[in-house]
């Protein structure tokens, strides 16, 4: 049999019937969506540009003097200080529209289960809401005849909302979870006598180290950096330890760990007695 004279699907052929249909409904009484709609979004997608450039701009050059940040404009000032790169006692925020992906990180503990909440619960949400068109291609519009959608949407908003708010308002228990820990790790290291030592292990937890290390357990693997329980068994010495913090490349070639010059070399020294004073654990 030839395919020309294969017919239809009846899904089909109401499909191209109804396509049909609004063509026509278009022509008689009204306009397609390209490019009328179309051009009225674009049109309104400038104006909001327009107005967030035109109030950066009135932000920006009402600041009196010469734009320092000493004063204050129309919108408030540019900054109330100079950022310090060695700073140990700042506690990172993201913005409130992130605050929700923040709070799931106190749900989802780090290391082992923080990819679930970061990557792959916002993911699959995402992935259903592009496949929702696809999936759903009903006509009805009326919410009372759409239960299962009006539920689902429902249950998002709360969720979201519910995050939100936990998130805006969570206290830092990262930052105290972690002032415990140099106390554990000199009494697990035997370092309890040596100042500098639980000095360099409090320097550890607060500049971001266990952002990419491990140490006793604690911290995540990140971009390869290794586990520093025991690094201090390597016999590299003081001095190199601290070359090491101000240039890791120059220790390491290829290394992509940053330079920590900006702590400064009383804390660099605490930090690399720290490092030696890590045998491992008894």
């Amino acid at each position: 049999m030839s395919m020309s004279g294969l017919k239809p699907s009846a899904a089909l052929q109401a499909r191209r019937e109804e396509f049909a249909r609004y063509k026509r409904d278009v022509q008689k009484r009204g306009k397609p969506f390209f490019p009328y709609a179309m051009f009225h979004d674009t049109v309104m997608s400038l104006v909001v540009v327009v107005v967030i450039v035109g109030l950066a701009c009135i932000w920006k050059w009402t600041i009196p003097g010469d734009h320092t940040g000493t004063g204050a404009g129309w919108l408030g000032s540019l900054y109330s200080g100079k950022a310090d790169p060695g700073t140990t006692n700042f506690v990172p925020r993201p913005d409130w529209y992130f605050y929700f992906l923040f709070y799931l990180l106190r749900i989802f503990k780090w290391p082992n289960a923080v990819i679930l909440g970061t990557v792959g619960i916002p993911t699959l949400i995402m992935v259903l809401m592009l496949a929702l068109p696809f999936l759903d291609r009903r006509r009805e519009r009326r919410l009372s005849r759409r239960p299962v959608a009006v539920v689902i949407t429902i249950l998002t908003v709360i969720a979201m909302g519910t995050l939100t708010y936990k998130g805006a308002t969570a206290k830092e228990a990262l930052a105290s979870e972690l002032a415990t820990l140099p106390q554990q790790w000199a009494k697990k290291q035997g370092f309890e006598g040596n100042k500098e030592a639980l000095a360099g292990a409090t320097l550890f937890t607060q500049a971001g180290c266990l952002t990419c290390h491990t140490y006793l357990g604690t911290g995540s693997s990140n971009l390869g950096a290794p586990d520093l329980s025991n690094i201090g068994t390597k016999g590299l010495g003081i001095e190199t330890q601290i070359k090491h913090l101000k240039d890791p490349s120059s220790v390491t070639p290829g290394s992509p760990m940053p330079s920590f010059a900006q702590l400064g070399d009383t804390n660099l020294h605490q930090l690399a007695v720290f490092l030696e004073a890590s045998k491992g654990g008894k």
